[in-house]
């Protein structure tokens, strides 16, 4: 529901507190222009409403003050007859968005009126939050036919309706946000918003802000109130994406969230309930990370009542020809490539390349086989030698030794050979030799055990 201040000295304002708390709103009564400005300073509120004269200011001056202050509540004005029309056509030039002249029918025309603002806010908070992740959003279904593919998704379309957190682990590029979206759209929150954050992006102070917002002079730079992603996804799905990478004075603030199902803006005293859904991702070890102390035993019982696990590519390889193919037609359309499709040598590469990146990995290899290509089809030339190499010549069996070859042996080998190559090549620094390899810090940690080379 929406946050609501009313600012009325007169009994209509205690009436309208009383109405919409008993429609479970969170409702704050001012009944002097200094109360207003004390709350406009620690709280920020969807939706304004304020009569237009009052003991020790009017509601012009309030309305300059909460836009200065960076409000940007739906600003509602009650008038009266015989109050001058200059002040309301001052008013609307300065961004009222609606004015009620008070009658024996004030109660129902403002519960109308704020009925519309809310699904005025709830329009405007869509729009907004569609383009702050449209780079971010997936354009993609989740493609695939595999059996761990669909044993997933069969998953996900039983725990959907649930109000439960969710947590979902794999390696990275699996498409954990897909699966993110898969849950949201299939839950009774579809037609609300959902908003995707990567801890691992922000650093922790920046982090708190965006997770709860702020308040005017909260912080150096903080020049208006800021909502929060917990507010702004009111009544959705917040996807916390690598919530391993979280600093653990941060995992307490979240867990208290969790806990309480209320948030407090940076700067403000005041708590303000929210409606989430969490989901979750990592591509880290959280029992491990509980292990050496550096995630809360706590926020993981939290967070993984419901736990997803999406498998890696290299576990699914029928999917790859499918994939293949949809990024194919997908960046052929960008790029304005016609390409019938891709040969069966490049094809067959791509089976038998074992995808750390995962399906990301996959997209770019096809990107990047479309700007390249200048055959009808995409072949081998066009893919990267890492790929291309590993692949017997068409009609040949050129790499395969007379006598035959122990091909599990081999494969050790070569494996063992790239991990003490990268660990070289980075100076032992395992995260940058997780990075030549093109996989995860865990998946490198998990081979490089493997081999006993840590």
């Amino acid at each position: 529901m929406a946050t609501l201040l009313i600012i009325d000295d007169e009994p209509i304002g205690e009436s309208l507190a009383v109405a919409f708390r008993r429609r479970d709103y969170e409702v704050e009564l001012a009944r002097t222009g200094k109360e207003a400005r004390r709350y406009f300073e620690l709280q920020l509120f969807d939706i304004v409403v304020c009569d237009i004269t009052l003991p020790d200011t009017n509601g012009v001056e309030l309305l300059e003050f909460a836009r200065q202050a960076g409000s940007d509540s739906v600003f509602i004005l009650m008038t009266g007859k015989e109050q001058p029309q200059e002040l309301t056509i001052q008013a609307l030039n300065l961004g009222a968005d609606r004015y009620i002249v008070k009658s024996d029918r004030t109660l129902e025309e403002v519960e109308f009126v704020v009925y519309r603002a809310e699904e005025y806010l709830r329009t405007r908070r869509e729009r907004d939050l569609y383009k702050r992740a449209a780079r971010e959003l997936a354009r993609d279904n989740i493609i695939g036919q595999s059996r761990s593919l669909r044993s997933v998704l069969e998953t996900v379309r039983a725990v959907a309706p649930a109000n439960s957190t969710v947590l979902i682990t794999g390696e990275s590029g699996t498409g954990k946000e897909l699966v993110a979206r898969r849950v949201h759209e299939l839950s009774p929150r579809y037609n609300r918003p959902f908003v995707s954050l990567n801890c691992g992006a922000f650093p922790e102070t920046l982090l708190e802000s965006e997770l709860f917002g702020y308040m005017k002079g909260a912080f150096t730079g903080a020049d208006q109130n800021k909502l929060g992603l917990f507010q702004a996804a009111g009544g959705g799905t917040l996807f916390l994406d690598e919530i391993g990478e979280m600093s653990l004075p941060m995992q307490v603030k979240l867990l208290r969230v969790l806990q309480e199902r209320q948030v407090r803006p940076l700067g403000s005293t005041q708590e303000q309930k929210v409606d989430v859904r969490v989901i979750a991702s990592t591509n880290r070890d959280l029992q491990e990370m509980i292990g050496e102390k550096t995630f809360r035993e706590d926020l993981y019982y939290r967070i993984s009542v419901i736990p997803l696990h999406v498998p890696p590519l290299r576990e699914r390889v029928e999917d790859i020809p499918l994939l293949a193919l949809h990024f194919l037609q997908r960046f052929c359309e960008q790029m304005g490539r016609k390409l019938g499709g891709v040969e069966e040598p490049a094809m067959e590469a791509l089976r038998r390349y074992a995808w750390p990146g995962n399906v990301r990995e996959l997209e770019n290899t096809i990107e990047r086989a479309v700007a390249l290509e200048t055959d009808e089809n995409v072949t081998l030339r066009s893919l990267p030698e890492r790929i291309s190499r590993i692949t017997p010549p068409a009609g040949g069996n050129d790499l395969l030794p007379e006598g035959g070859i122990d091909l599990e042996k081999h494969i050790r080998e070569q494996e063992r050979a790239y991990l003490l190559a990268a660990l070289e090549r980075a100076e032992g620094v395992r995260t940058k030799a997780a990075e030549l390899l093109g996989m995860s810090y865990r998946s490198f940690r998990h081979y490089a055990k493997k081999y006993r080379l840590i």
